[in-house]
Formats: C-alpha cells, structure tokens, sequence
C-alpha cells in the first residue's frame, strides 16, 4: 500500500502572554491511499490541533516548530500560503467541528458551495451550480434545486453537517479530515452521517482521517486508530488491536467510559479521575501518570518508550517493560487488575 500522508515527529506550540503552550509535542502518524483511520482521546489532547498543522491553519500565534507532513511526498510544512490555498478545498478537504460557525450566514449555501468549484477547477458558475445540484444530493438532501437558494440557518443540525461534508468533497480531494463530524447530532443523524462517509469512501476512493473523542464512532468506520493524551499518541494499532487488546492504562480508561452492550447486567460507566495535564508546563515523564492507578515512579520521570505489542500496534506505556509488574487486562469489562 501507498502512503498518502506522513506526520513525522510534529510539534507544534501556541506562544500566550502566560507562556508557550506546547499543544502536539512529537506526533507521528501515517496514511494509505484509500484507507480510514481514526484519532481519538480527550478534548484538549491535540487531536485537532495536530489536524490544523496539517492544514496549516494555525492562529497567527501558532508555531509548527519542527517535524514534517508529507503529503503525497511534498512537505506541507514548507509550503507558501499560496501554494497551500491550492491544496486546501482541492486535494485535501476538512469537516470542521461546528458546521453553523464554519458556514457563512449571509451567503447562500449555493454560492458557498460553488466557491472552490469556481477557484480550483476553473468552472462557470452554470458548470458550478451543476455541480453543486449533484453533490447535496449525493450527501442525500431533498430537493436540491431549491435548497442551493437558502440560508444555513434554513437548514436543520444534521442538514448543516451534510452541507459541510459536501464542501470538503465537492472538488474531489484525495483526503477528507473530519473533525468531530457527528457532535451535537441525535443518534439517528450520527449513523446517517457515519454510513454517508463509509459510501462516499468506496464510491471516491479517498482517504479519510476521522477525529473524535467516541470510541463507538470510529469502531464501525476505521482500521486503525491512534490514541492521543497530553500532546502524543499513547497508543496507535489496528481497530482490533484497541478494543480487544489495549495495552495503555488511558485507551483502558477511554473503554471502560463508554456502554457495553454485550454486558447482561447493568453497570455504571466508569470516568477517568483526574483532568488532562496542563501543556504550559508539561509533564517530563508520562502525560497520564498523574491519572494512572497503574503509575510507578518511572512513569513520573521518564517518558515511556513505544513497546511494538504485535505488527503494528505499538504502545508507550512502561507497564509493557519487561521488568514491570504483570497487569491482566479483563477484555469484556474493559478494566485491568494487578495479578497477585
């Protein structure tokens, strides 16, 4: 298989009055053609932070400080502002988290839609607004015809996240970055829009990078997934790997927060105690030691090394060290106890 995008050891800091907030702090992660994979952890966990850096969308006080991202073998990183306006919309499409703050008010969702149609394939707006009529009702709006006329506020929640997912696609992009693209909807909706997405990738043939703090979501949609936490991925492997043979204390905690239907008995959903560490000063050892129930000494004053858990799936936690003490993971309850 091709790789189509290679984050390669990516850190990335935002500079405030109180001091550098180091968001990304060494995130690697790569991409085949026509694959899906998944991001998922906290919110605070770098997750879209690391997604803006490949789109170089960074607020002005946002700083790429080094790394690369290799997209089809050019370095984004390097790129110029125009050059980068060429690949945003064209080759890489993005669904941002709020599909009404990322829609313009006073446009018409047609001549939003027909924009990037208009800028990166040179169409007339008659060829555009064609375009546009085929693709909302390829992403399965009613009466396309009329609704290019309207307004986003005319359109309900989950009418607005498939308008958004027609922008990132309506130039054909080899790679679609969806950020959190079923928040705020009701369950139906959610299934609608991650059923859409699975269509449109076997229909185009694109890459898609789904970010997310629910496991549920990316379980049905990717081959793998990556775990983030603090800045880094705690955790990367196949959606095999993670649900059914986790090796990090956190991808344990993210599992046990959320339902298990298999379960006969009912069970209240355990939370992580404790809140994510603060990226203005962060930790020198393991970004989840403070949290871990697991954490020994090491774990405070050593980042972890990735331990390779099996062909691809790789995990840095000290606890696959082979001196550590043994931990048993229940995989049905999603929980781990000490073996005595």
């Amino acid at each position: 298989m091709e790789k189509l995008l290679q984050i390669n050891n990516i850190h990335t800091s935002f500079h405030t009055h109180m001091g550098e907030v180091q968001s990304v702090r060494g995130v690697t992660i790569d991409l085949y053609k026509g694959e899906a994979i998944g991001i998922v952890g906290e919110s605070g966990s770098g997750k879209s932070i690391t997604m803006m850096t490949v789109m170089r969308l960074l607020d002005n006080n946002g700083e790429i400080k080094t790394g690369e991202v290799l997209f089809e073998g050019k370095d984004l990183t390097k790129l110029s502002e125009k050059d980068m306006e060429k690949i945003r919309g064209n080759s890489i499409g993005m669904i941002f988290q709020d599909p009404m703050t990322s829609l313009n008010p006073v446009l018409t969702v047609g001549d939003q839609l027909s924009e990037p149609l208009i800028k990166h394939k040179r169409m007339s707006k008659s060829e555009a607004k064609k375009k546009v009529i085929e693709m909302l009702g390829l992403v399965g709006i009613p009466s396309p015809e009329k609704r290019i006329k309207q307004y986003p506020h005319e359109f309900s929640g989950g009418m607005r996240q498939r308008v958004m997912i027609a922008m990132a696609l309506i130039c054909g992009p080899k790679l679609l970055i969806a950020d959190e693209p079923t928040t705020a909807l009701d369950v139906t909706i959610q299934a609608q829009i991650l059923e859409l997405m699975k269509e449109l990738k076997e229909k185009l043939n694109m890459s898609i990078i789904l970010i997310t703090h629910d496991l549920g979501v990316v379980a049905d949609v990717c081959s793998r997934i990556n775990v983030m936490y603090g800045g880094v991925v705690v955790e990367s492997g196949s959606s095999k790997d993670i649900f059914y043979n986790a090796n990090h204390p956190y991808t344990w905690g993210l599992l046990r927060s959320i339902p298990n239907p298999k379960l006969d008995i009912k069970e209240r959903l355990k939370p992580i105690e404790g809140t994510p560490p603060d990226l203005l000063a962060p930790p020198k050892g393991c970004p989840f030691a403070a949290r871990c129930e697991y954490a020994m000494k090491i774990c405070f004053e050593n980042k972890p090394e990735q331990y390779k858990i099996n062909e691809g799936h790789y995990s840095s936690c000290w606890l696959n060290h082979p001196n550590a003490p043994k931990v048993k993971r229940n995989i049905e309850r999603g929980e781990a106890d000490g073996e005595k």
